[in-house]
């Protein structure tokens, strides 16, 4: 019995001993990626655009030519006439997208003692050969001392908000004496109208009094961009003109 106890003794002590597992060394924390430069946008060169006959003007950095954005003609065939009492024999002629509130605009005037039956257009949609003929004209007469003088008042072609459909010029038939495209609109009772309430129904000033743009005060020059972001057909009236928006907002206006 002795000897079977001290052969075991004997087998335990030269049992190798057990292994001993290390632990596991926790994992280096994660390296942050490097933050990535986001260059800014290219300005794009432009070339210099010739006007009237007369010259050429370079456009500045941000597309505009004398102080006016570009804007994208809109095919005639898209438009359809302004309704009565704008549409002027068919030669007030507008994006059909803003027609519900153009109408509902019309009506609310019409409902007005103080207005009613005195709502026209002057000027509508204007294609790049009427909008040249309209700036060159002042060139050419000799009314304008020159581009820059001109541009105050009158777009040169391809950089007119007409140009997209969404623009109307209102008059009024009891001018009173004012003429039409004049800051005395203002003071007519449709002016006054018209700045008390175009916005319900979409409408936005984009020259007001003492613009940033530097542009004439145009109480009678009005664009449609609906009466909120989700209006239908307001996305793409605000898309083109965003670049106006953002930098010289307009005012009266909806938001």
């Amino acid at each position: 019995m002795l000897g079977l106890t001290v052969a075991l003794t004997l087998a335990a002590c030269a049992a190798p001993p057990a292994e001993v597992v290390a632990p596991t060394p926790p994992p280096p924390p994660p390296v942050a990626a490097p933050p990535v430069a986001i260059a800014p946008p290219p300005i794009v060169a432009r070339a210099p655009v010739s006007l009237c006959g007369r010259g050429s003007v370079a456009p500045t950095p941000d597309g505009r030519l004398l102080n006016h954005f570009p804007y994208p003609g809109v095919s005639e065939s898209v438009l359809l006439p302004a309704p009565p009492p704008l549409s002027d024999g068919g030669a007030c002629r507008v994006h059909p997208a803003m027609l519900g509130d153009l109408n509902r605009l019309i009506a609310a005037s019409n409902a007005d003692p103080a207005v009613a039956g005195k709502l026209r257009s002057v000027s509508c949609h204007r294609g790049v050969a009427l909008q040249a003929q309209t700036f060159c004209a002042g060139i050419l007469s000799g009314r304008s001392m020159g581009f820059r003088d001109r541009a105050w008042a009158s777009a040169p072609p391809g950089f007119s908000e007409h140009a997209t459909g969404y623009v109307i010029d209102f008059g009024t038939t009891d001018r009173g004496g004012c003429p039409d495209a004049d800051a005395c609109f203002a003071a007519t009772p449709v002016g006054k109208w018209l700045i008390a309430n175009a916005a319900r129904y979409g409408f936005e000033m984009s020259f007001p009094a003492g613009n940033q743009q530097q542009m004439k005060w145009e109480p009678w020059h009005w664009r449609w961009v609906g009466t909120s972001a989700t209006a239908p057909g307001a996305a793409s009236a605000r898309a083109i003109f965003s670049q106006a928006r953002k930098a010289f907002p307009a005012r009266p206006g909806p938001e």
